[in-house]
């Protein structure tokens, strides 16, 4: 399954847009229940209005929470991004950390932000990044038996050799797009579904 999806998606990588480790953070965290398009068309503006961190360290929540509004749950992502970058700025000198231990203590972080991060702009690699699209396939396929994303990344571990870990999210999240989305439709004749048939008739839900 791997080996094929390698095929097929060789040069998978990250579709959000960025140019630091912070506004990747910011990314991130938006992308929660949210496309990566819709996140950068938000970004575009919002990179524009607040070009350094203590621009959000002096940013107004009620302004902010405006400036992300379309990309849902606005209230919550704006209050996590605002106290990420105090505690960036008062406990990391500044500069988003490059440790699993150090990314989990920053509010609005959890393993899937804390894996982007590692792998795209510190090339560490320490898990699975799991997001709706990887959550999905991992329940169609019969990876996991769980719908826990701490607990699916942990069986995805140890199914898959660690040198597939960073690239096996962006090759799903292609796959999800372009062959299989979440909607109901006919899965007999997609690639992986002729591996693994049963595959085909399963509709996991992706919450």
């Amino acid at each position: 399954m791997a080996r094929v999806l390698k095929k097929l998606y060789l040069k998978a990588h990250i579709a959000l847009k960025y140019r630091t480790t912070w506004e990747l953070l910011i990314a991130v965290v938006l992308s929660a229940q949210c496309t990566d398009k819709r996140v950068n068309i938000v970004t575009r503006d919002l990179f524009k209005k607040y070009k350094r961190l203590d621009d959000y360290t002096a940013a107004r929540q009620a302004e902010f929470e405006q400036d992300i509004k379309s990309t849902g749950f606005y209230r919550n992502k704006a209050k996590n991004i605002l106290a990420a970058a105090r505690m960036v700025k008062k406990d990391f000198n500044g500069r988003v950390p490059g440790a699993m231990e150090e990314l989990l203590k920053i509010p609005g972080v959890a393993r899937k932000t804390a894996n982007v991060i590692l792998g795209n702009a510190f090339k560490k690699v320490e898990g699975i990044a799991v997001d709706t699209h990887v959550r999905r396939f991992a329940l169609k396929f019969d990876l996991t038996d769980s719908r826990d994303p701490v607990k699916i990344e942990r069986d995805l571990m140890e199914i898959l050799p660690k040198k597939e870990w960073f690239n096996w999210t962006y090759r799903i999240i292609e796959y999800g797009r372009a062959v299989c989305p979440a909607r109901r439709h006919d899965c007999g004749n997609h690639p992986l579904s002729k591996m693994y048939p049963k595959a085909a008739a399963t509709w996991p839900r992706a919450r």
